[in-house]
């Protein structure tokens, strides 16, 4: 196993935790729907991130498959090792591959974290974002339910995912926020919430950092990676992939720096 966390530390919903982390969206069939083509490479691919690389932040949504990869991971890593941050977001519906709509119903999203307490086999989330923020229902209704279960014992800390600092102004003054996860990479690079997160002090999770493998194949992991880690020491990029070379390569890039 890898001794030094790749890409330094941060500290994430309590837990000091590798900047790099692993976004677990493409261990799914395509349209991030179903099983993969391969359940042992997936299952090989989160044993190595966190047993081989040392990864300890690993990503999920109960909308991925849906369900699926919770079920992956709980086949793959439980029992959790302390030092492991499984993450998992609520509040999207999946009505069929590649469909994605925010659902904000309370007592929906009450059953998202029931539910994946269940598929995790976990008691408490340690860190359950909102998924999207349901324009049609209000938000203070989609924040109280969570601040209930978070009450409960059975949410830790609370994340925002694809926010604007207005979203983030307006949130914090009711409840703080364990860090937020909007889209970052070389050629998405413009998010007033990356500035606006580090004055605050809150992590910033950048997902689709290597957008889909798109930046990797024309740059390498290198250049991308490194260019999300010099935007902070607040930032935390979750790249996905399903093969464990691939895996590999992210984590050296990360390791070895620019050449």
């Amino acid at each position: 196993m890898t001794t030094t966390p790749p890409g330094g530390t941060i500290t994430i919903a309590g837990k000091t935790v590798s900047r790099l982390g692993f976004g677990t969206m493409r261990l799914t069939g395509n349209g991030t729907w179903g099983d993969p083509e391969d359940r042992d490479t997936a299952l090989s691919v989160l044993r190595q991130a966190v047993h081989t690389h040392g990864i300890s932040h690993i990503d999920t949504a109960d909308a991925y498959g849906p369900h699926t990869v919770e079920h992956l991971i709980r086949d793959a890593l439980h029992p959790y090792p302390e030092h492991v941050l499984i993450a998992t977001k609520v509040g999207m519906v999946r009505p069929g591959p590649g469909n994605w709509y925010p659902l904000g119903n309370p007592y929906y999203l009450r059953a998202c974290v029931e539910a994946s307490l269940r598929r995790l086999g976990v008691e408490r989330l340690e860190l359950c974002y909102l998924h999207r923020i349901d324009s049609k229902v209000a938000f203070e209704d989609q924040l109280a339910v969570l601040q209930a279960l978070q009450s409960e014992g059975k949410v830790g800390h609370i994340g925002l995912s694809k926010v604007t600092p207005e979203t983030i102004s307006r949130v914090i003054k009711h409840q703080p926020i364990a860090a937020v996860q909007n889209v970052l990479n070389i050629t998405d690079s413009h998010d007033p919430a990356v500035e606006f997160c580090q004055e605050l002090g809150i992590p910033y999770v950048a997902y689709r950092p290597l957008d889909a493998g798109v930046l990797a194949h024309a740059h390498g992991p290198h250049k991308p990676l490194h260019w999300l880690l010099d935007q902070g020491p607040h930032i935390a990029p979750i790249p996905s992939t399903s093969q464990p070379r691939h895996l590999e390569e992210i984590v050296a890039a990360v390791e070895t720096g620019l050449a």
